[in-house]
């Protein structure tokens, strides 16, 4: 991870559920080298509209939430936006590996039941169970595009990144999931940050931190918008 000093300033954008205003505001007058939303985005439009005003060089990446895949418009407005997807995969935003994880547990995989599954059980497989009259465009249907599946925990699992962000929540939160926790530590990442839950949390002793609702953090978990407005 980067000495402080060095680090670069990425921000940790809590649910926003359709309302971006704050994002470019805050970006206009600090100045950010990249964006990482935590799901549910609720975009009303698409995203690159929403976010049309922000500098060309701000990086923006996200992840998808559970609301991400609430309707169509909702779900194309996000990822035909041409930003970067961060959904089961590593990659460099400003310069800092990032790992991301997006969606909920639902029923075809829920982790707390503890039940044995096949870790490269994954969204297509599933796909092949259902009747064509349930599929989306040829494929998962669209509630379960931001449902995550075994495969998308194990695949990620076999990386390293600095920083990991989810929108589910670690165990340390009451509403939480051990296999979230033990993704982060599988990853060995220095900072994790999740959102879904509406709450800001700086959990002790940990790398987690939880970003509320319409709330913005940096890379060191100092917070550049509290959020919390409706």
């Amino acid at each position: 991870m980067y000495a402080q000093k060095n680090m670069p300033e990425i921000w940790f954008a809590g649910d926003c559920h359709g309302k971006f205003a704050h994002i470019v505001s805050a970006a206009h007058k600090f100045r950010p080298d990249g964006i990482v939303f935590l799901g549910d985005l609720d975009c009303p439009s698409p995203l690159q509209d929403e976010l049309a005003d922000l500098s060309e060089h701000i990086e923006v990446a996200y992840i998808p939430g559970n609301h991400d895949s609430d309707s169509e418009s909702n779900w194309d407005n996000l990822t035909a936006s041409g930003f970067l997807n961060l959904h089961s995969t590593v990659a460099t935003v400003a310069g800092v590996r990032i790992a991301g994880l997006g969606g909920v547990f639902r029923k075809p995989w829920n982790p707390r039941k503890y039940d044995l599954v096949d870790p490269l059980f994954s969204g297509a497989e599933y796909a092949k169970t259902l009747g064509k009259g349930n599929l989306f465009r040829g494929g998962l249907p669209l509630r379960h595009r931001t449902t995550i599946f075994p495969a998308d925990v194990f695949e990620l699992s076999q990386h390293s990144a600095d920083v990991l962000v989810t929108h589910e929540a670690p165990d340390l939160h009451e509403l939480g999931f051990t296999t979230i926790t033990q993704l982060a530590q599988c990853l060995r990442v220095a900072k994790a940050f999740h959102g879904h839950l509406h709450e800001s949390i700086s959990y002790l002793s940990s790398p987690w931190q939880a970003v509320g609702f319409r709330s913005i953090v940096n890379l060191c978990g100092e917070v550049i918008y509290a959020g919390g407005d409706t």
